[in-house]
């Protein structure tokens, strides 16, 4: 079998009555048919390792941008308080500018590693039937600082089944949700966290009385890195939270979606297995 005068390899057919001719043809058919399937191969490397690039520069730019603002004022406050005499009262406040900047980075941090972990598979899940409330109280309590000055109200029916889940991992997807919700809605709205069964599985819904997404954004905002152009400018974020949402849910074989109004607000919702 050759691709012009290139070998490619040996076909060999037994008690096959053809002609020369013929062999030559079927040889040059299966030559091409390996050529194209090679090319095909190598155009896919190629584009993994474009958008393999993409992504890490996308994250680069995120983590950089995000990392500027906390860093800027953690040591502006250090620089303060070691070229300063500052009355207690000062000196605390610069240290409390401290103590919030420095759990903003962690949180930075802890983000990006946990999006690399579900990337590359390395997260180890352990499952087991599990009901939701606890989950959404340890997700409420993590983030009480963020909620603060938002109603939250759970409503669970008293006969939802318990779901097949990672507790931990279940537990980081709500807190993102919650979050959201709560940087993306002025002070004082309500927040409200609802669950149903839909056939086997268990649906949780956060919904937010927000700035709503716009309707084109709402297929791309669960892409790494992506966030909304119209808010974007005025709230810090990486892009990095819905992704590892997503991640999570799929995890879990179970997904995650939104629908949304502008100007009225978000529902997010994931779904578990019923165990």
């Amino acid at each position: 079998m050759r691709t012009g005068v290139r070998p490619r390899g040996v076909l060999i057919l037994r008690e096959a009555p053809l002609s020369t001719q013929t062999l030559e043809a079927l040889g040059g058919l299966v030559s091409l048919s390996l050529d194209r399937a090679r090319a095909v191969e190598e155009v896919a490397r190629a584009e993994a390792a474009k958008e393999s690039e993409r992504l890490r520069g996308l994250m680069l730019d995120s983590i950089t941008h995000e990392l500027r603002t906390p860093l800027t004022s953690i040591k502006a406050s250090v620089s303060t308080l070691l070229t300063s005499s500052l009355p207690a009262n000062s000196s605390r406040e610069l240290l409390t500018v401290i103590d919030e900047e420095s759990d903003r980075l962690n949180k930075l941090v802890t983000q990006a590693v946990e999006m690399a972990q579900l990337d590359t598979q390395e997260v180890r899940m352990s499952f087991s039937a599990q009901h939701l409330g606890p989950m959404i109280d340890a997700a409420m309590q993590a983030d009480a600082t963020v909620l603060t000055g938002h109603a939250v109200t759970v409503k669970l029916p008293a006969t939802l089944p318990k779901v097949n889940a990672d507790p931990v991992w279940i537990q980081k997807l709500i807190g993102n949700l919650l979050e959201n919700a709560a940087k993306y809605s002025a002070a004082g709205t309500p927040i409200t966290v609802i669950a149903e069964v839909q056939k086997d599985f268990v649906a949780c819904s956060v919904a937010d009385r927000g700035a709503g997404i716009e309707p084109l954004e709402q297929s791309l905002i669960f892409d790494k890195f992506y966030r909304s152009q119209n808010r974007s400018a005025h709230t810090s974020g990486t892009g990095m939270g819905l992704a590892i949402c997503r991640a999570i849910a799929e995890a879990h074989n179970g997904t995650i979606s939104v629908t949304s109004q502008p100007g009225q607000g978000s529902v997010f919702t994931f779904t578990l297995p019923i165990f």
